[in-house]
């Protein structure tokens, strides 16, 4: 259902906005020549972006950092980022080292070159422009798992209590405190580690005031901050219900609706940090992010909950069967949220192969149907269990009331009324039947009633052991609860890598704003000539050809050459040769080898091993005996 859906949404099209920022335009331009020099340098963003105090490194012609003021919104507008500039900058080639984060809390990093006066002889190098520091990411992408694991547990070990009301909770204390020991601590360790995350710095920079307090003022940092105290509200919850907890007592109303509350909130520093702010359709992103992720909550949560009660409880099925009920809407929702954020990240059909984003999606999908296949298996467990219980049930009551007709119970003078008799037999059917169902006829009297159970196995139904197909039933059931909790963990791997993977909508929006930018995505270079005007009485054939070298870079280059005749139409020409040298480097010529593709010529890769000024020759033969050549100089970049 997942997939398909999202297929056909993606077939719809959808708008062009999206989450991660991406350069949308600079000034000076990459790659441009200023005859003055410039008063700042402002870069332009498809969204709002958060400034560093490191936003901007600029280096002059000797490689050295130029001294600039301090990085600043160009008009107060949120998607620019601008840079003060020196009055005697000089001239030559300068490098831009740029890095801010954009507003689904992920930093982003570029570099470019622009030249004041004349290039240098000397391009200087580009600066490393590496995003994150991998001890760093690694570090913080761990504690984010670690949040989401602890999510689960505490708020779906809650969900779990509150719905599926098991006589015995005590089995459970453990699974609360840990996920909100988990997630407390990892909040905190996502908060110290906010700030060398987002400028690429070491692990040894978390314990920094500055990088701290910086932090402190983002969104991402307020929603971590805001998590803690969520938290702190959670625990005084806690510790109101925990004489309930010990007792074994269903927590009260005011604290189901205040439990409630608390997990929706938590859910919200989710959102309003991540993906879901950012670019399209906001409001309805960060709807579907938080209901997706307590439905995630309260299905995996559960699942832990329901594991650690066959291991260290007896349960009742009506309490399997809840949560049965309990996981089944809980899919239905995760299915629902997950195609729509599917939609809004891929943004079309191509992405879900040709991107990170679509990939590890697709991985995810597998693992969510491995996750459905053992939920049914565990489904249809339950309801074959329940069934045999049903029939148990019915020759139960008819034995119940086969003995009831055959006993004789005088009446003595004084005592009670036949209608007592009657409700005292009752009574004694209606303890022997829920015995039976739910396994509790030798749990004290408490239990029996419906109240906490003793620690430990199953308790045999009365009359005797499990008989072989129940014993069955509840190890099969057993065995596909362990692995939905184990497929639920990979789950949680692959949602804790889309959460920091660059959506596939935001990469071709990125494409196509380095192609605005100024980028160098192609080098095309127009190459007049006429041939045969040099013989008397001969009439010349004149045209131009436009070479196109894509990306006009060091290395591999694919290369397409249009003949273009006087009037601007194409021509058709027998044949065309192209080769690049590079005379200060001794190397070539380097026969490009195109070859006729029906209206154009083409070579998939030209090699070209050095950055520098080339000089390319282009030959054009217009019959047997007519040929011109011509050279022209073609900048190749690193």
């Amino acid at each position: 259902m997942l997939l398909g859906a999202v297929l056909v949404l993606l077939l719809l099209g959808g708008g062009p906005a999206s989450a991660h920022a991406a350069l949308r335009g600079a000034d000076p331009a990459d790659g441009s020549v200023v005859k003055t020099a410039p008063d700042a340098i402002t870069l332009t963003f498809t969204e709002s972006v958060g400034l560093l105090d490191d936003s901007f490194r600029v280096f002059d012609p000797d490689n050295r950092r130029v001294d600039t003021g301090e990085a600043e919104h160009a008009d107060g507008r949120g998607d620019t980022a601008r840079i003060e500039l020196p009055a005697k900058l000089g001239t030559g080639t300068f490098t831009v080292a740029w890095r801010v984060v954009s507003a689904d809390s992920h930093p982003i990093a570029g570099a470019f070159t622009f030249s004041v006066g004349s290039p240098s002889a000397t391009p200087p190098a580009l600066p490393s422009t590496s995003v994150e520091n991998p001890a760093t990411a690694g570090l913080f992408n761990i504690g984010r798992y670690l949040a989401y694991v602890a999510a689960a547990l505490l708020v779906g070990t809650a969900a779990f209590i509150a719905v599926c009301r098991p006589p015995d909770v005590r089995p459970l204390r453990g699974l609360l405190l840990a996920g909100w020991w988990a997630l407390a601590g990892s909040t905190v360790f996502l908060l110290l580690l906010r700030g060398p995350y987002e400028t690429g710095t070491g692990p040894a920079r978390a314990l920094d005031p500055s990088g701290l307090t910086r932090t402190l003022g983002t969104r991402p940092g307020l929603a971590l901050v805001a998590r803690l105290a969520l938290l702190a509200a959670a625990a005084a919850l806690l510790l109101w219900q925990r004489k309930a907890l010990r007792a074994g007592e269903r927590p009260s109303r005011a604290a189901l609706l205040s439990g409630a509350t608390l997990a929706g909130c938590l859910a919200l520093t989710w959102a309003g940090a991540e993906h879901a702010s950012a670019g399209i359709q906001v409001p309805a992103a960060m709807t579907s992010t938080v209901l997706h992720l307590l439905a995630m909550a309260v299905w995996l949560g559960g699942l832990a909950a329901l594991l650690t009660l066959f291991h260290r409880a007896s349960v009742p099925s009506r309490v399997v069967g809840r949560f049965s009920r309990l996981a089944a809407l809980s899919v239905t929702v995760l299915v629902v949220t997950g195609v729509y954020q599917s939609w809004r990240g891929l943004g079309s059909v191509s992405a879900l192969t040709d991107t990170t984003y679509g990939r590890v999606l697709l991985a995810k999908v597998a693992a969510v149907t491995l996750l459905l296949l053992a939920g049914a298996r565990s489904r249809r467990t339950v309801t074959r269990e329940r069934t045999a219980r049903s029939v148990t049930v019915e020759e139960t009551l008819a034995g119940t009331e086969r003995e009831t007709r055959e006993e004789r119970v005088p009446e003595p003078v004084g005592g009670r009324s036949a209608g007592a008799a009657d409700g005292l037999t009752g009574g004694r059917v209606e303890s022997r039947v829920a015995s039976r169902v739910d396994g509790t006829a030798d749990a004290p009297a408490e239990a029996r009633a419906g109240g906490p159970s003793l620690p430990g196995k199953p308790r045999p139904p009365a009359g005797g052991a499990l008989t072989p197909a129940e014993d069955a039933q509840r190890r099969a059931l057993r065995r596909s609860v362990l692995a939905e909790v184990v497929v639920s963990v990979v789950v949680l791997v692959f949602t804790t890598v889309l959460t920091g993977t660059l959506p596939g909508r935001a990469a071709a929006e990125a494409a196509t704003a380095a192609q605005t930018a100024g980028l160098p995505v192609a080098s095309v270079t127009t190459v007049p000539f006429t041939v045969g005007s040099g013989a008397p009485g001969v009439r010349g054939v004149s045209g131009k050809v436009q070479v196109t070298l894509d990306p006009g870079q060091v290395g591999d280059n694919g290369l397409q050459a249009v003949v273009y005749g006087p009037d601007g139409g194409f021509v058709s020409i027998p044949e065309l040769r192209v080769s690049f040298s590079l005379p200060g480097q001794d190397i070539g010529p380097l026969d490009a080898k195109v070859t006729d593709r029906g209206g154009y010529w083409a070579a998939d890769t030209v090699n070209l091993p050095l950055p520098g000024t080339w000089e390319m020759k282009v030959t054009v033969r217009v019959s047997d005996t007519d040929q011109m050549s011509e050279s022209k100089p073609v900048e190749i970049g690193r």
